[in-house]
C-alpha cells in the first residue's frame, strides 16, 4: 500500500510545520505569559470543641457464662429415641404406599 499526500508532495513534506513566513505560526509572534496557579491553603480550620464535650462511654459488659455440662449418656439415648421414631414412620408410610399401590394395580388389572 503505497501512501502519499494529496498534494503530490514528498510524504515528510505534508506532516511538516507551516514556514515561520506564514505569521500565525512563527516565531515572532509573541508568547501569552502564564497565569499565575494559586496556592493552596489547604481546608479551613473547624470551630474548636466545647471545653464540656467527651467521647461517649461505653460500659464494659460482664464476661459470658460458662456453659453447663452436657449429659454424653442421655444425648445418646435420646438420639436412638430420635432414630427409632423416624425408622418407624419410615415404615408406615412404605406399608401405606405398598397398599395403595396394589389397590390400584388390582383395580386396573381386574
Amino acid at each position: 500500500m503505497n501512501v502519499s499526500a494529496s498534494t503530490g508532495s514528498d510524504d515528510d513534506a505534508y506532516w511538516q510545520r507551516p514556514d515561520s513566513d506564514a505569521g500565525q505560526f512563527g516565531a515572532d509572534r509573541p508568547v501569552p505569559a502564564p497565569e499565575p496557579k494559586p496556592s493552596y491553603g489547604g481546608p479551613p480550620r473547624p470551630a474548636p470543641a466545647s471545653p464540656h464535650w467527651r467521647p461517649p462511654i461505653v460500659s464494659e459488659p460482664p464476661p459470658p457464662r460458662s456453659m453447663p455440662a452436657q449429659n454424653m449418656d442421655a444425648l445418646e439415648e435420646s438420639e436412638g429415641a430420635a432414630r427409632t421414631m423416624t425408622y418407624g414412620v419410615g415404615l408406615v408410610a412404605g406399608a401405606i404406599a405398598l397398599i395403595l399401590m396394589c389397590l390400584l394395580c388390582a383395580r386396573a388389572i381386574f
